[in-house]
């Protein structure tokens, strides 16, 4: 019994660094997916986000901070930095993940934009105080609303296609642990 509710759970970080490997790929290739120069959103933080919220137990922090710090090198930001701002907004996620299972998803979605704002902010904070060049502010903020925007999509994908979902209140693992 341990061992199938152990590889469940391998099983859905294999498929998320899949998933978020997958899209860092795609990232660095050499071709400019973007619509007519705007900045496209990010879709491994929403798709990290949504999959923190549905189920936190499948998402270890030091899985998300190596993601985000093998990012960080290969497109060349200050190494750590995002992770760090990703790792701090996804462990606040997961301490609030019990009081998500109960609100709509209107209130999910304004929770994500809110963390998403301050992890942005916090960023651009932290690269004017050690003087780093970045980019300008419309592109950033033009870069959360087009992440924000894309959330509902991210959900749906995780809902329909991959069978993620929110746990029901009461619900339990096989263990009969309370998720």
């Amino acid at each position: 019994m341990t061992e199938v509710a152990r590889l469940d759970v391998l099983g859905n970080l294999g498929l998320w660094l899949a998933l978020v490997m997958g899209a860092l790929f795609l990232r660095l290739l050499p071709i400019d997916l973007s619509p007519g120069g705007l900045p496209g959103p990010d879709l491994m933080l929403a798709l990290t986000m949504a999959w923190m919220l549905r189920r936190p137990a499948h998402l270890p922090a030091l899985a998300i901070a190596l993601v985000w710090l093998v990012e960080d090198l290969l497109l060349l930001r200050p190494p750590g930095l995002w992770a760090l701002m990703v790792l701090a907004g996804t462990e606040f996620l997961r301490a609030r993940h019990a009081v998500v299972r109960e609100i709509t998803f209107l209130l999910e979605w304004a929770m994500v934009a809110g963390v998403l704002a301050a992890m942005t902010l916090g960023y651009r904070l932290v690269l004017a105080i050690v003087m780093v060049p970045q980019d300008p502010l419309d592109l950033s903020l033009m870069k959360l609303a087009f992440t924000v925007a894309s959330y509902p999509a991210v959900v749906l994908v995780l809902h329909f296609v991959l069978r993620i979902r929110k746990p029901a209140t009461g619900e339990v693992d096989e263990l009969g642990r309370k998720l």
